[in-house]
């Protein structure tokens, strides 16, 4: 980061890479002598044509995404997955849910409205600090899906092992809504049917909706599914069957050129724990501050905390942005601190963060 720039510890819309900000700055008006703005484009013109085909290239190299499998670029966020997923895969049937924070919990409601699902765990007794064992999940006989959250931005929960289905005896596709933590690690495709994401945490800008999806659950969709929430319909399209968010999958291809950069997703893990281990580290060997998720799952990109003087709150927050550290305050449902650590964030704006709570510690600890 440059001297002039904060750093910004937001959920989502989160923090961009500098390079992906001044490189898309310099072609605002012109990209690549085209004597358009990308902004600009038709989504069908071979301008924006070798935009997208370049995207999802660098994208499927990125995650290795298998053969087998659609790579979707659609709209509406995760949230409106939560009522595409079971529109085309749930075939009126019934979906098991594991609830470990406020994203799967919103799921699992969701999915309500077009099929039986039905909560396989619920850690909400614990506050959703901890994961079950998946064999201790109460699984349907079969189920036409199971879905997780793998990583709960609200929580800061995360699972850091893909649950194994078929260990557990269940030939059902696995759904992951990996939209906070997606391109912060490799993903065992092995053991996933679907995984989702908005790309406005570690992909891009919001406006974009990351689907990956086996090929053989593509003709799976109710009948009322709208066509263009029909993943075949998508596929068939290569994701232009409705104008596709043009800018946002532009920006999103240079975060994925930018993760290349720098030594693709393996180097990438290696620094988001480097990050996740400084910051815990701070926390745990403070007398002030606390987080209360279990150790062996905690989230890498969203780390919550609190103060245990939170009459404290609002003088930690207006330090901390006298020091250009933004955007801290945890979420209204669960309180306190929340510091979004995703790809684009610096080890030195944690260092930064890290600098600053123990200044406050000493002067109110």
């Amino acid at each position: 980061m440059t001297a002039m720039r904060a750093f910004n510890f937001s959920a989502g819309p989160a923090v961009m890479p500098d390079a992906v900000l001044t490189e898309a700055a310099a072609e605002m008006l012109d990209w690549h002598g085209s004597g358009m703005g990308v902004m600009e484009m038709s989504h069908r013109g071979k301008e924006f044509g070798a935009i997208h085909e370049q995207a999802l290239a660098d994208l499927r190299e990125l995650l290795a995404v298998p053969k087998n499998f659609k790579v979707l670029f659609m709209q509406g966020g995760g949230l409106a997955e939560n009522a595409i997923v079971p529109l085309n895969l749930s075939q009126g049937q019934t979906a098991d849910f594991v609830v470990t924070g406020s994203w799967s919990q919103k799921s699992l409601g969701e999915a309500r409205k077009y099929c039986n699902a039905t909560e396989a765990a619920n850690t909400q007794g614990n506050g959703h600090t901890t994961l079950v064992d998946p064999a201790q999940w109460r699984l349907s006989d079969q189920p036409a899906y199971v879905h997780i959250c793998s990583n709960e931005t609200i929580n800061g929960v995360e699972y850091h092992t893909l649950p194994d289905l078929k260990a557990l005896g269940c030939d059902a596709p696995l759904v992951i809504d990996f939209s906070s933590h997606v391109a912060s690690r490799p993903v065992d495709w092995s053991r996933v049917g679907l995984a989702f994401g908005g790309a406005q945490k570690n992909l891009g800008p919001a406006g974009l909706t990351l689907v990956v999806v086996r090929d053989d659950l593509l003709d799976r969709a109710l009948p009322v599914c709208p066509s263009a929430f029909n993943y075949r319909t998508v596929a068939d399209n290569d994701s232009m069957f409705n104008t596709p968010p043009t800018y946002s999958i532009y920006i999103a291809g240079l975060v994925f050129k930018w993760l290349k950069a720098q030594g693709g997703i393996a180097a990438v893990e290696a620094r988001n724990i480097a990050k996740a281990d400084l910051l815990y580290h701070a926390i745990d060997n403070s007398g002030l501050y606390l987080n209360r998720v279990a150790k062996d799952c905690r989230s890498r990109m969203n780390v919550p905390f609190y103060l245990r003087n939170e009459s404290l709150n609002d003088a930690f927050l207006s330090g901390a942005r006298e020091r250009g550290l933004l955007q801290l305050k945890g979420h209204k449902s669960v309180g306190g601190m929340r510091a979004s650590i995703y790809n684009a964030m610096p080890l030195e704006g944690v260092q930064a963060l890290v600098r600053y709570m123990r200044d406050f510690e000493t002067q109110h600890g």
